[in-house]
């Protein structure tokens, strides 16, 4: 049976979730480098939960966004009330519908931040951002119990390149990447050249 998850439910277990991210954003060293907070995401493995949450979202905000990227619907909401990381205002929640992957843990899984960038690809980004962090190194070269993933997702409609690191520890994780989620809608939008 599907344990049924609304979005009062997440709200509630927010707080151990933004301490767990704002002590992986202190130890990653991301919290001195003043980072926009773009969006939070959730991971769920049952088609019914992800249909509940979209079907309700105008009780907690409004659907900006509904694309196919790497095969599946990602829909971003606006949230009529910003969640808190620290003294950072999360004002957007991502909610992929699932795919093939189970997840250990539903609920709660990233935020994404925004690292101002013209970088074009992944390790360009990263070159950049352990430039800003030079304590950073050992943690990209894998000498620390952080898992690092370096991705380019992609919209059906997307015309911004946002090279993605996500930085993974104890079912947590945070991306970074060079363009606000306001932006990569924006690209959506616009006409191809």
């Amino acid at each position: 049976m599907t344990s049924i998850i609304h979005y009062a439910e997440l709200v509630q277990s927010w707080p151990s979730f933004s301490k767990k991210i704002q002590s992986f954003m202190d130890e990653l060293g991301f919290t001195a480098l003043k980072l926009n907070c773009d969006h939070a995401a959730i991971r769920i493995n049952h088609l019914d939960i992800a249909e509940q949450l979209k079907n309700h979202a105008h009780e907690y905000g409004q659907i900006i966004s509904e694309n196919n990227i790497n095969g599946r619907p990602i829909l971003i909401i606006q949230l009529n009330q910003a969640l808190i990381i620290g003294d950072v205002n999360v004002h957007y929640l991502e909610l992929p519908f699932p795919n093939d992957k189970h997840y250990p843990v539903e609920g709660w899984e990233h935020i994404e931040l925004v690292f101002p960038s013209t970088a074009p690809d992944c390790q360009t980004l990263s070159d950049e951002l352990q430039q800003a962090l030079p304590a950073l190194a050992p943690i990209m070269a894998g000498q620390s119990d952080i898992k690092i993933k370096m991705s380019s997702p992609k919209g059906d409609k997307e015309r911004l390149a946002n090279p993605t690191l996500a930085f993974k520890k104890d079912h947590i994780c945070i991306k970074i990447h060079p363009h606000h989620i306001k932006d990569i809608i924006a690209s959506e939008a616009a006409k191809p050249e």
